[in-house]
């Protein structure tokens, strides 16, 4: 049964204004070109924290007793949640404690700690962290404060509902990133309490789609394992309350792969100049890859998070350039004599493209003698550009393999 109003949500707004910021809500000229819609996003990667999180965290912990205050908190996420218990607590001097998964991004485990929290790392997704956060409230008296399955964190994630249509009254369908299920069921208590007619959609990996198996399934089920890039909603098991919701409120759950994560990463940053972890990605990623498809209506895609590790961020930058043919790695072979590699980089240079790494190796297992290998780095404009140098390299007698 659910027991959140929109009486609620406009409380926890109250409650919040002073701390968090009202995000923007921006055109997208590029994604309503690719999936016919009039796109707009969301943009809580630019919300205090780097994520939504803060914003049920702190309606949260405001609302607790001054008792449960000086007892502390205890809370388990994979990064965003954690560190708006942290700020959140840290406002109202309470001490905190979160458990995060061994696999959380390092940036994130460290902004958690410079909010003020004890980190205590466990386990590899954020059940393994739940787990644990239980066993040690059980042990402190400190008060738990869940990341998704509570009516305060709940109501106070809604509170992007109200702003969303506050600034477009008139939208058709708000796309959401679901994990635990936190976001969306606020963002749809919201939403169709004020317009019933508004779509809701939710978005997960496919690698961790727990709300979409449970959907299917009629109830709360647990996933074998949920590893994905978007770590922020790699959640095995939703909440029975969220679950609940989502089963009224929600129209439609779609699912998107890891690429598909990475490539909408990688747009948010090229295109969009936006940094975006990979939960905040995907409801752009199902944008893009026609997962949802609304013709020429109002589409509001929430950028949920943009937590992620500069690491991290390298290698999908470095994928995407990969998969869109942007840079590759060739190798091919020529006649260890004067001029022979200025002849095959001037072929390359003709054909405007960009060396980044080279390497020469005339003793490699497998290379006659006389002869030397050619690792090649090639920074290029697109898949068909680096077919014609492929090609080019062929018709001038070139042996060439293409490694990524």
């Amino acid at each position: 049964m659910v027991n959140i109003s929109l009486e609620d949500i406009k409380n926890a707004r109250e409650c919040i204004k002073d701390v968090i910021h009202k995000t923007d809500l921006i055109p997208n000229n590029t994604l309503n070109d690719i999936c016919g819609s009039n796109v707009y996003l969301k943009l809580e990667n630019l919300q205090k924290t780097g994520s939504f999180k803060i914003r049920g965290a702190f309606n949260k912990i405001a609302n607790l007793s001054d008792e449960e205050k000086k007892a502390g908190v205890i809370a388990s996420s994979a990064g965003n949640h954690a560190q708006g218990v942290a700020l959140a607590a840290s406002v109202y001097g309470t001490k905190s404690t979160i458990v995060m998964p061994t696999t959380a991004p390092l940036a994130k485990i460290t902004a958690t700690r410079n909010y003020g929290a004890e980190v205590v790392l466990h386990g590899h997704v954020f059940d393994d962290a739940y787990a644990k956060s239980v066993e040690i409230q059980s042990e402190t008296g400190a008060t738990f404060i869940h990341a998704f399955n509570d009516p305060l964190v709940i109501a106070g994630q809604g509170t992007i509902g109200l702003e969303i249509l506050e600034d477009m009254p008139d939208v058709d369908a708000i796309v959401v990133p679901i994990g635990g299920g936190g976001l969306i069921s606020g963002i749809a208590l919201a939403a169709k309490n004020i317009n019933p007619k508004i779509k809701i959609i939710g978005v997960e990996p496919t690698n961790a789609a727990s709300m979409k198996e449970s959907a299917v399934a009629g109830k709360a089920v647990t996933l074998c394992s949920a590893l994905t890039i978007a770590d922020g909603i790699a959640v095995k098991t939703p909440g029975d309350l969220t679950f609940d919701i989502v089963k009224q409120y929600v129209d439609e759950i779609v699912v998107v792969e890891e690429d598909e994560i990475a490539n909408a990463i990688l747009f948010l940053l090229e295109r969009c100049k936006l940094i975006a972890e990979g939960a905040g990605a995907a409801s752009v990623a199902a944008l893009l890859n026609g997962k949802v498809q609304l013709p020429g209506k109002k589409v509001v895609a929430v950028v949920s998070g943009g937590n992620i590790d500069v690491n991290m961020l390298s290698r999908i930058v470095d994928k995407g350039l990969t998969k869109a043919g942007r840079k590759t790695e060739l190798t091919t072979v020529i006649p260890d004599k004067p001029g022979q590699l200025q002849k095959l980089l001037k072929t390359i240079s003709d054909l405007s493209a960009n060396v980044v790494e080279i390497y020469h190796n005339r003793i490699r297992n497998g290379v006659e003698l006389g002869y030397a290998q050619v690792d090649l780095v090639l920074e290029t404009n697109d898949s068909q550009h680096l077919n014609k140098i492929i090609e080019e390299l062929v018709n001038k007698k070139y042996s060439v393999e293409r490694k990524s």
